[in-house]
């Protein structure tokens, strides 16, 4: 459960909804952007949106969740839960409001999470009722594959704002403090290489060198094989020249 919404959440809200590194289908769209939200972390509208705006004003004043201008748990979670920063910046985002359903999605964020907890939980009935070998009960169901996956899902993905811009290291020079850390890669399917990520955004992959933990780019690899998205930007000459 873990891994399944970290990856749409790194695959889609990330480099699909904010920086559009790839294209595809719109019904494959709202999957990925339902299965997202489930994980709790509001509509993809808003996702990218704030995400956005962390790239124009990375470490700036502007920038919500800078560790460099706050502190560590206001980075980490404050943000997150702090009143203002509820609605959606609808300037930086423009180009997703003509879909009604990401509309939608973001306007009633919280039906996904209460759809896939019930989906959880019905999976958990069909073991205990059906499969009562295999010891899981409904109830270890929700717990597991909800509450407690969607809990570290929370802290697995604001690491990526409270650490990748304080510890690790910096092959490219950037405007900003991100860092490379190869321990948030694994944590987050590839998203610890902060530095690479802000050093040139527009890519579908973020480890750059070879042996760079990214599994995220796997998994769209795979996607794009089988046809389901198309068009991804991989890394430019220029950019491996300097590798």
């Amino acid at each position: 459960s873990y891994l399944i919404r970290m990856f749409a959440i790194t695959a889609f809200y990330h480099r699909y909804f904010s920086h559009k590194t790839f294209k595809t289908s719109r019904p494959v769209q709202f999957f990925f952007a339902f299965l997202a939200c489930s994980s709790t972390q509001r509509g993809p509208i808003w996702w990218a949106a704030h995400h956005r705006q962390h790239h124009k004003h990375s470490d700036q004043a502007e920038d919500t969740h800078s560790p460099v201008q706050h502190s560590f748990w206001w980075s980490h979670m404050g943000w997150f839960l702090c009143q203002k920063n509820f609605p959606t910046n609808k300037r930086f985002v423009q180009d997703w409001l003509k879909f009604k359903e990401l509309n939608w999605l973001n306007r009633y964020d919280w039906i996904a999470p209460v759809i896939y907890a019930l989906f959880i939980s019905f999976c958990g009935w069909i073991c205990e009722n059906y499969f009562p070998a295999l010891g899981l009960t409904c109830a270890q169901a929700l717990d597991w594959g909800f509450f407690v996956s969607t809990v570290i899902l929370y802290h697995g993905t604001f690491l990526i704002n409270s650490l990748s811009h304080v510890y690790g290291t910096r092959p490219f020079e950037t405007k900003d403090e991100s860092r490379n850390n190869p321990w948030l890669a694994i944590i987050t399917l590839g998203e610890g290489w902060h530095n690479n990520h802000h050093y040139f955004p527009n890519t579908i992959r973020q480890g750059f060198r070879p042996g760079e933990f990214d599994p995220t780019y796997w998994g769209l690899w795979l996607m794009a094989k089988f046809k389901l998205i198309h068009s991804c930007r991989e890394l430019p000459a220029h950019i491996k020249k300097q590798l």
